[in-house]
């Protein structure tokens, strides 16, 4: 099959082409431009670069969420407007997901995390269990101090990776020593690329879903709703 992803959940955007199970081609950016700036540039350019058909697109992958609020509704948007033009079906994978795949085969916990501001970040825990990586949690929005104090019970080494990283890493450190492990930079975000390779599965097991509809997952309120919120509970 052949299939188009797309991610703009986080600090790093990319573009990935899956053509006949085989990584064709990707893009990826992480420098000040915003994803409204390069996700169509990066889609436009590789579609040159590689001489892609969209016409031969089967599907079209998007991180579904947590992350950025903007981020998502830009690479949400570009995914459903594609899979609409091109009628086909949008195949959604958790962001936590994505960027936990990328740590491949390691006995180590998976821990990644993406900031969410005011000492909050999105998270989840994983292990590999032979050939599958199984969450062994929910996605979830949480204090990060708290979670860590959580994290002391498991037995064993956890990796941490995600954008959260650079703003927690200091308090990590302190809090589990050398239990922590980092990522290198080259897998601590997440790519589109890893992206394709969990839709292409999540394709062929049928969990695809019509474009039309499709929502991506948010674990809290956007900062603007809790403002809003917060005055009318003030009264203002």
């Amino acid at each position: 099959m052949n299939l188009l992803a797309i991610d703009a959940s986080g600090v790093a955007g990319s573009v990935a082409y899956i053509k006949d199970g085989k990584l064709a081609g990707e893009y990826y950016f992480c420098d000040k431009l915003t994803h409204s700036q390069t996700i169509m540039p990066m889609l436009e350019h590789m579609k040159t670069l590689i001489s892609m058909n969209l016409d031969e697109v089967d599907a079209v992958a998007v991180t579904a969420g947590p992350g950025s609020f903007t981020g998502l509704r830009i690479g949400v948007t570009a995914a459903k407007a594609l899979a609409l033009a091109l009628d086909v079906p949008i195949v959604g994978v958790p962001t936590l997901d994505v960027i936990a795949q990328a740590m491949y085969f390691t006995d180590y916990y998976i821990c990644p995390i993406m900031d969410a501001r005011r000492n909050q970040v999105y998270t989840a825990l994983y292990k590999w269990n032979e050939e599958n990586l199984e969450r062994l949690t929910e996605h979830m929005a949480t204090d990060m101090t708290e979670y860590l104090e959580e994290l002391k019970a498991y037995e064993g080494k956890i990796i941490f990776l995600g954008d959260g990283v650079s703003v927690h890493k200091e308090r990590i450190e302190e809090i589990l020593g050398s239990q922590a492990v980092f990522a290198p930079s080259f897998c601590n975000l997440q790519h589109a690329s890893v992206l394709g390779v969990i839709a292409e599965k999540l394709y062929h097991e049928g969990k695809a879903e019509d474009a039309s509809t499709f929502v991506p997952m948010y674990l809290r309120k956007s900062q603007a709703e809790r403002e809003k919120e917060e005055r009318e509970r003030n009264g203002c």
